[in-house]
């Protein structure tokens, strides 16, 4: 029984570090997160957006040659987005989850805003912007050309200003571009969208003189300033891919910044781009034909960031035509979107774009439970909920076998008192003499542990998926919780919001915290207390301090351990009922308002 309750308390002091460190650590963070969002929102919805200078040329230097770089800076000027939108002629983009416009100089993507999905809660918040004009400090931009050669003459890049009759891409309406240059070479881009986030971007290029030519087809997403982020150490945020026999590319602004360049080897299959928390942009270079690609960092004038790729040469004959095709993703990481483009395109793990993290094999599994439960129900709340009962029936057995350990031990608590009084001080004799018992009566005594060492996977699969899925993103349960991803917004310090003022976010103890912490107590008072005076005031305080580190944690996780400790009493006492042993929990519960016996002097 010492053992077992050795073991029980390191495994509390373990979860209490690891939410002691989502109190101090994580959700300053998080709060600045918030914050920024809601200044964004506010900048958006009052004032135009700021702007700032700029980019100088970025040469990617390859075999091929090398990548154009972006613009000159602008020299300071300072302009609002819609006044650099409406600089250069543009292709409207109209579909049911994006809307924005193509910018005909270099066929550029840099206006990209996400229809279903808004800064805050609020509906009426501003919809979140992805892609912006190179010219503006928050410039991120992706766009798509030709490395030339002496045989080329002249070919598509940055400041080719491309022709068209199309005034709007829809999933319906493809948009033809085309430009000739001074050797009669004509290149066309159609560029289609699908109703989510894919962009298929077709070049042709037709050679009408009478040599052959060679041109090499590039694409880059550029970000023109390191974005806010989360800094959660279970989240990449940054530049990211998956490049050949590479594999999995994570890299840290930071360590672009650093390093400069970073070259992954040349390879034929993958996928590169940035990946936030819950938007990514995305580039697919034509797979089967070798590429070079590169993550890079410059501070000429500019703060870039950039990934690109360069693939090898298109030769073209006079009178002949060659056709190349890249995707482009700039959207929201929902996961069966990623997943079906994965599987229609036969893009090597593009599910990775979503941040699963080691434990791929219980987070992934996870959400798609809560997501079914969810297109059941309507509601992810309530998806948490059975998706605990389902984990419950699914360790049923070893929990069963647990609690039924534990009640076995409980019964012979007695003779294992006989022992340690036959013994006294010869601790030798007193562990082999339990051992013996614990063999003869068939009891596991470390069994106990098994529902709290399995609760704690479950908790952490749980914690990513609510933390990293843009499906859990804003969404509401019942009542006052309208975000399981953020923390209760209630507190008990002002009453919960009868009295008028905000209290610290140390304060903010919610309902759902509250009830949580209730469950926890109760169901360590279904245990007799530790006779270790230690322990036992481990045991006492515990659900206090868990109540207020939880109160940070996404509402949605909090009320899942709350719902897992009463399913948790309930098993237990039916458990310890059909052994035949006495339940403490009343015992307990008065024996903590009864008044103690004074020392005899």
């Amino acid at each position: 029984m010492e053992n077992n309750r050795n073991y029980i308390v390191a495994i509390v002091l373990s979860l209490a570090i690891l939410i002691g460190w989502q109190f101090f650590f994580v959700q300053p963070r998080i709060e600045q997160e918030r914050a920024a969002q809601q200044q964004q929102a506010e900048m958006q919805a009052n004032t135009p957006a700021a702007e700032g200078q700029n980019q100088s040329g970025l040469p990617a230097a390859t075999s091929q040659g090398s990548v154009p770089g972006t613009e000159s800076p602008s020299g300071g000027a300072t302009i609002s987005r819609d006044a650099s939108l409406s600089q250069n002629e543009r292709v409207n983009i109209d579909t049911p989850d994006l809307t924005g416009s193509i910018n005909l100089k270099g066929a550029r993507f840099d206006d990209l805003k996400l229809k279903n999905y808004h800064l805050t809660v609020d509906p009426s918040s501003p919809i979140i912007e992805l892609l912006s004009p190179a010219n503006l400090d928050n410039g991120y931009i992706a766009e798509f050309g030709f490395v030339g050669n002496e045989t080329s003459g002249s070919v598509p890049g940055p400041d080719t200003i491309w022709s068209t009759e199309s005034v709007t891409l829809s999933p319906d309406s493809p948009v033809v571009l085309t430009w000739v240059n001074d050797k009669g070479v004509e290149f066309t881009r159609t560029i289609a969208v699908d109703e989510h986030y894919l962009f298929t971007i077709e070049d042709s290029v037709a050679n009408a003189g009478d040599t052959a030519v060679s041109v090499s087809p590039y694409g880059r997403v550029t970000r023109f300033e390191k974005p806010d982020l989360t800094g959660i150490w279970i989240l990449h945020e940054g530049l990211k891919g998956y490049i050949g026999e590479d594999g999995l590319q994570e890299i840290d602004y930071d360590d672009v910044a650093e390093a400069s360049t970073i070259t992954p080897s040349k390879a034929a299959t993958g996928w590169l781009g940035f990946a936030d928390k819950y938007w990514a942009t995305a580039m697919v270079p034509a797979q089967g034909r070798e590429f070079q690609s590169r993550f890079t960092y410059r501070d000429d004038g500019g703060v870039r960031y950039q990934a690109d790729f360069l693939s090898d040469p298109l030769t073209i004959q006079p009178g002949a035509t060659q056709s190349t095709k890249q995707l482009l993703f700039a959207g929201a990481k929902e996961v069966p979107v990623i997943d079906s483009y994965q599987e229609a395109y036969n893009i090597v793990h593009f599910d990775l774009m979503i941040d699963w993290g080691w434990f791929f094999f219980l987070t992934k599994p996870m959400f798609f439970v809560l997501d079914y439960f969810y297109k059941m129900f309507g509601n992810f709340g309530i998806s948490i909920l059975l998706t605990t009962v389902l984990v419950k029936l699914i360790f049923f057995p070893l929990a069963n076998k647990s609690y039924k350990s534990m009640a076995a031990m409980k019964k012979f608590q007695p003779k294992i008192e006989e022992l340690k009084q036959k013994f006294g001080d010869d601790r030798q004799g007193m562990q082999k003499a339990m051992m013996e018992l614990y063999r003869k009566e068939k009891i596991n005594p470390v069994a106990g542990c098994w529902p709290m060492l399995l609760q704690i996977p479950v908790f952490f699969a749980l914690y990513k998926v609510l933390y990293i899925t843009i499906e859990m993103r804003h969404a509401p349960f019942f009542g006052w919780i309208q975000d399981l991803s953020a923390p209760d917004p209630t507190s008990v310090f002002n009453l919960f919001g009868l009295l008028p003022f905000d209290p610290p976010a140390m304060l903010m103890i919610g309902i759902w915290p509250l009830i949580m912490g209730f469950t926890m107590f109760l169901q360590m008072r279904m245990n007799p207390t530790p006779p270790d005076p230690t322990q036992a005031m481990i045991f006492n305080w515990m659900p206090v301090v868990f109540t207020f580190m939880l109160a940070t944690f996404p509402a949605g996780l909090v009320i899942y351990w709350a719902w897992n400790n009463t399913l948790t009493i309930l098993q237990q006492g039916v458990i310890m009922k059909r052994q035949g042993v006495d339940i403490p929990l009343w015992s307990n519960l008065t024996g903590l308002f009864r008044r103690k016996p004074k020392a005899a002097e």
